[in-house]
């Protein structure tokens, strides 16, 4: 990252940045900054409304001075697969971290769920979460059995009869039509509202132009989730080198 870390003042640049509505990009165009550095600095402190520069410079120091700590007790982390930095691997894993408790994810079930979506294999035993997270059995039992009922990831069992969380590629198409049913569930309630209320009151009215508009949007994510649902198959081509390089068409 050019220049070190990010320094208090440029902390207090980033959050006036986002109090003027400023891109991600404009704002690092300022400070001379990576754009991927401020989004995973925001990302990673409260997002775009909740960034706060003090709160964000305490953190970080805490971060850091936590990771000194927990060194001397462990090996350094292993190597990454496919020539990946470590360093970026782990800060990437706590800005989606982040990101998922901002959609309202308890905080044990992201990192859990990160975890999992960041492995190539899409699976990981409960024994290694504990390792990869750092915490304890426990832990990784209460956040598996809130995924697995949420849909999320299922157990299966590997040659060694080891229990194995893994991230279905389905996930993402099951979790856009659980919000399109949720949604659709809100339609019929507003439409209720409608029949008490009365169609011709301002009420009324009101509720009958909510439930309009969110009927729209849950058929329509519905209808998007089935025609994209195969892109959550698609499998990275190969290179002539070996390496897997993805797609970036829809088709």
């Amino acid at each position: 990252m050019p220049g070190g870390r990010l320094t208090q003042p440029e902390r207090q640049q980033i959050a006036l940045g986002l109090a003027d509505g400023l891109a991600y990009a404009e704002i690092a165009r300022r400070l001379d900054r990576p754009t991927s550095t401020i989004t995973r600095e925001v990302m990673r402190n409260g997002g775009p409304t909740a960034y706060r520069a003090d709160l964000a410079h305490r953190a970080t120091e805490h971060r850091a001075h936590r990771r000194r700590q927990a060194a001397p007790r462990g090996p350094q982390a292993p190597p990454q697969a496919h020539g990946r930095d470590a360093e970026a691997v782990r800060e990437y894993e706590e800005m989606f971290t982040t990101v998922m408790m901002q959609s309202g994810m308890p905080k044990m079930m992201s990192r859990v769920m990160a975890c999992l979506c960041l492995t190539d294999a899409g699976s990981l035993t409960a024994s290694e979460l504990v390792q990869r997270l750092e915490v304890s059995p426990a832990s990784v039992s209460k956040a598996v059995a809130f995924l697995e009922s949420q849909g999320m990831i299922r157990r299966e069992r590997d040659e060694r009869r080891r229990e194995r969380y893994v991230v279905d590629d389905d996930v993402w198409y099951q979790s856009m039509m659980a919000s399109a049913r949720s949604t659709a569930h809100i339609v019929g309630i507003a439409r209720q509202g409608v029949g008490v209320l009365g169609p011709r009151t301002p009420a009324g009215a009101r509720l009958e132009n909510i439930a309009r508009f969110l009927d729209f949007v849950s058929e329509s994510i519905a209808r998007a989730a089935e025609q994209a649902r195969d892109i959550l198959h698609t499998k990275p081509e190969t290179t002539p080198d070996g390496t897997a390089e993805p797609r970036s068409d829809l088709g």
